[in-house]
């Protein structure tokens, strides 16, 4: 790093501390050629996520945007601002971490449904709501049932599809059994000679 003063390469370090609450560390620097000092800062560098929205347009992932619609969700929950943000972190540092720099917006607001699920339902139903363009009553249904009964789990069938998958099996028996001659019936069959 070159001193901004002499533009001599070669510095050293004096103090290096967190700044930034702690998203970067503060270095102050001494030239060797001029001895001014000098401060710089270390952050990480974030590559850029595209956001592909359902119109086909394309835009860089807004980390305040997300947090505004999960905080709109969690309205009147009691769910504390910092669990909120720490959501957001957790979804923004698994988007850093894809090889792919695309991401649908739809994917986002799956991440989104994944967390809440476990933090706290009326938030999830809510961005669902949303998230899934609800047109009625029924989609508000189908997804409190999703939450009860998750796909993952075999549901068990009701009483009355227990009871006709029973007829079933009976009907299917009793044909069979009607239609398969016993060995001892088949002896008593007159034979058929050809003269």
């Amino acid at each position: 790093m070159r001193c901004p003063f002499c533009q001599f390469p070669d510095n050293r370090v004096l103090e290096s501390r967190s700044a930034e609450s702690g998203h970067s560390v503060r270095r102050r620097r001494e030239c060797l050629r001029c001895s001014r000092r000098f401060t710089t800062y270390e952050r990480i560098e974030f590559v850029p996520v595209v956001v592909l929205k359902k119109s086909g347009e394309r835009e860089s992932f807004d980390r305040s945007k997300l947090l505004q619609g999960i905080v709109t969700a969690c309205e009147k929950t009691g769910i504390p601002h910092a669990q909120l943000e720490n959501m957001v972190d957790e979804i923004e540092a698994e988007l850093q971490q894809r090889s792919i720099r695309e991401v649908s917006s739809s994917e986002i607001g799956d991440f989104v449904l994944d967390h809440l699920k476990h933090l706290n339902e009326v938030a999830y139903i809510r961005f669902a709501s949303v998230h899934r363009q609800f047109k009625g009553i029924r989609d508000f249904i189908e997804t409190l049932d999703h939450l009860q009964h998750p796909a993952d789990e075999p549901e068990s069938s009701s009483p009355t599809e227990q009871a006709e998958e029973t007829a079933a099996t009976e009907t299917t028996t009793e044909t069979a059994t009607e239609t398969t001659a016993s060995p001892s019936q088949e002896s008593n069959l007159p034979s058929m000679s050809h003269t």
